[in-house]
């Protein structure tokens, strides 16, 4: 059993059930979607808190969004603690500056990668609070709900991927 988490891959029907097991213990046990784009608003919630107290309070979005440590807040270090993990096991850990297809199309220079990769950050940060929810909100949890909105949402996830794809892959790297 050990053995599956040392594979460089995993079987996707396994990672998918897996999803949907954790999925179903988010409503189970904490009576909500799960989802992570509203960690970022916590995080910035919270080290504004420790600015200014008042001018959190007196702000109407926190009073949905109350920047505090929850389940919720700690799907982001888990993410990164897990994929740590789960690249050590399968032995396919690398620190590098600019990933090799990203250097192939764009070039090496990693402040330009840098640049890109916080810009694309920021926009998937606005994005995801602008649609009311991330790819894991939509994607999983509302879909799983049968939302049309959710539903929506995550196939103009999955179309605006892959025509970016094919855009900066294909076009001006082809």
């Amino acid at each position: 059993m050990f053995e599956y988490f040392m594979q460089a891959t995993w079987s996707p029907y396994v990672a998918g059930a897996s999803i949907g097991v954790l999925i179903c213990l988010s409503f189970l046990l904490a009576d909500r979607p799960l989802g992570c784009s509203s960690a970022f608003i916590k995080a910035r919630g919270m080290i504004e808190k420790s600015v200014s107290a008042e001018s959190v309070k007196k702000k109407e979005y926190y009073r949905d969004v109350i920047p505090q440590v929850d389940w919720s807040f700690m799907i982001i270090p888990g993410v990164i603690i897990g994929a740590f993990i789960s690249a050590m096991l399968s032995g396919q850990f690398h620190l590098y500056w600019v990933p090799s297809m990203w250097g192939n199309v764009f070039g090496y220079n990693a402040a330009i990668r840098i640049f890109w990769a916080l810009a694309g950050g920021i926009l998937l940060g606005l994005g995801a609070r602008w649609a009311g929810g991330c790819t894991s909100g939509h994607g999983l949890s509302g879909s799983s709900q049968l939302s049309l909105a959710s539903i929506v949402t995550a196939a103009c996830f999955f179309a605006g991927g892959i025509a970016t794809a094919f855009v900066i892959f294909g076009i001006i790297g082809g």
